[in-house]
């Protein structure tokens, strides 16, 4: 069970393919004041180690966390600046 957070936005990339869950998530997390939580669900497998990529190597994200819900993968970012 992941913990709770207060989710600002929730961006829905069900049915997308790499890269588009990062593309998104990138634009989503860039509209976000800092400190909010944007919730992405995904049904591609790979954005699991995309989104986590993506957040490692981008200044002012966090990657909070990750949960895998059976096909659906859910993705916690906080917009740190």
């Amino acid at each position: 069970m992941s913990q709770e957070y207060d989710i600002a936005e929730t961006l829905d990339v069900k049915g997308a393919s790499c890269p588009m869950p990062v593309v998104k998530t990138k634009s989503a997390a860039d509209d976000l004041a800092e400190g909010e939580v944007l919730e992405v669900l995904a049904t591609d497998s790979g954005s699991m180690s995309d989104i986590e990529g993506w957040a490692k190597g981008t200044d002012g994200v966090e990657l909070l966390d990750q949960v895998e819900d059976g096909d659906l993968y859910k993705h916690y970012v906080q917009k740190t600046a």
